[in-house]
């Protein structure tokens, strides 16, 4: 039997804590740990229920979203970040991802891929398919942030010739499987690539190598 996920709420809106801790207890394998309504509440929440997963509103009254998650990625023992958002209104996104979220969701993503997202973020592969990240881009260029371009192509100059092919292929929101099949590897030398790249570079997860392999281009 898989383990239980933990999961802790961050959202200043009840309903939508309601709403999300119902629709997440309907499956076995994971579990509401804790809901607060304001980022400045994350830190205390996260030592007294140990969560594998915050799902993290950013538009909150006191302490925003943002804020909340560049805190809380910042710890030594600290869980996976995912982001409630809209691609409409939210334009800061990308602060969040950068700073160690592991994805983000819109709050009308159907009950069933709001679980998988949890469950794939928990194990320690974040949900990157291509057309959130063809949106994250379009996000990008459209606040006009600048990219850093010399600074990411000199941070992934530093990877080995197949330590970048990895890196190229989780930007194209691939899996370790995937990854392994398109360049004729095993899952375990996939993964051995991915710890490198994270060591090499002082990252904590894909969205940030998806992030900083977008920023090269």
């Amino acid at each position: 039997m898989a383990p239980v996920v933990k999961v802790l709420l961050v959202d200043d809106d009840a309903l939508v804590r309601a709403g999300l801790a119902m629709m997440l207890g309907a499956f076995d394998d994971l579990e509401v740990v804790g809901a607060v309504s304001d980022g400045s509440e994350v830190a205390s929440a996260v030592n007294s229920h140990r969560p594998d997963v915050v799902l993290m509103d950013i538009r909150m009254p006191g302490l925003d979203g943002l804020t909340a998650t560049e805190t809380l990625r910042a710890r030594k023992d600290a869980p996976e970040v995912i982001v409630l958002t809209t691609f409409d209104t939210d334009e800061h996104v990308l602060r969040a991802l950068r700073a160690g979220a592991g994805g983000f969701l819109l709050k009308h993503t159907p009950p069933r891929e709001i679980a998988d997202a949890v469950r794939r973020v928990a194990a320690g592969e974040p949900m990157m398919s291509p057309e959130v990240l063809r949106k994250m881009i379009g996000l990008v260029s459209g606040v006009g942030v600048d990219p850093g371009r010399d600074r990411a192509r000199a941070a992934l100059e530093r990877l080995s010739p197949s330590e970048q092919d990895v890196a190229r292929l989780i930007a194209e929101g691939r899996t370790n499987s995937e990854i392994a099949a398109e360049l004729l590897m095993s899952v375990a030398t996939v993964k051995a690539y991915v710890s490198r790249i994270f060591t090499k570079l002082s990252l904590t997860n894909r969205v940030q190598i998806a992030l900083l392999v977008h920023d090269a281009r």
